[in-house]
């Protein structure tokens, strides 16, 4: 199963990292729609995609609008948008309101409160578990018979969510700051580094892809790495447009 990482950074894209995105091109599965969602129509390999959001932050959200015209061409044929109810009411009623942009991608809205898992493509399911950040967000988690990813982002590790993605094989973690700015994290309900690692440790997840640092910081290691592989070896910091086959 391939995993491509469209958008890596938190806030504001750089000349590096665009902001959060991540896809799974054969099975139309988008997660969050930063400012490399405009990347998306060259990688996905299906014609209709499931885009699930963690909150309605501007910089997971704003590529929503980067897909009108591949679905006006019928190079999309249906977009599903899935998210909690004060994620979607937030995104129509702000990113796609008229006076924002012109014309409503006719997306079908699915709220995710109400359920607590959503099958997915290849036999799949998703789970989901509320997250502590300004605003809300969610966690999210995939299972496969034989593989499952979790993708950590917009909260303060390590959070109440560690048996949520015990286990995984792949953890995807936002890391906006090393951990010299810890104060910074509480204050801005964002994770630093040693926590990061260390919950990855004690959910015995297989390996750990770091993302949504700091883009204030585009250099080759905004966070720390060598502290973070003596508590959790099998880490990376995951760049735009990686590819991975998990």
């Amino acid at each position: 199963m391939r995993l491509i990482f469209l958008g890596t950074g938190g806030y504001h894209p750089n000349e590096r990292r665009h902001t959060a995105s991540l896809l799974l091109p054969e099975l139309g599965i988008a997660l969050d729609a930063g400012t490399g969602f405009f990347r998306l129509p060259a990688h996905l390999k299906t014609s209709t995609l499931d885009v699930f959001l963690t909150h309605a932050h501007l910089d997971h959200v704003c590529g929503l609008t980067f897909i009108l015209v591949p679905m006006l061409r019928g190079e999309i044929s249906r977009v599903r948008v899935f998210g909690l109810h004060t994620t979607l009411e937030a995104v129509k009623t702000h990113l796609l309101a008229n006076e924002m942009f012109p014309v409503l991608p006719d997306f079908e809205w699915v709220e995710l409160d109400t359920v607590s898992e959503v099958p997915v493509a290849d036999g799949g399911h998703l789970l989901w578990t509320p997250l502590v950040h300004p605003g809300g967000s969610a966690g999210f988690r995939i299972d496969w018979h034989d593989r499952s990813i979790a993708y950590i982002t917009d909260t303060t590790a390590p959070g109440d969510y560690c048996e949520f993605i015990r286990g995984v094989d792949l953890l995807i973690h936002e890391c906006y700051f090393p951990d010299e700015l810890n104060d910074w994290a509480q204050k801005t309900g964002h994770s630093c580094a040693t926590p990061v690692a260390l919950l990855a440790k004690q959910a015995n997840v297989r390996e750990l892809f770091l993302i949504h640092v700091d883009p204030q910081r585009p250099d080759d290691d905004p966070v720390g790495l060598p502290a973070i592989r003596e508590i959790f070896p099998n880490t990376h910091l995951a760049e735009d447009l990686l590819e991975i086959e998990f």
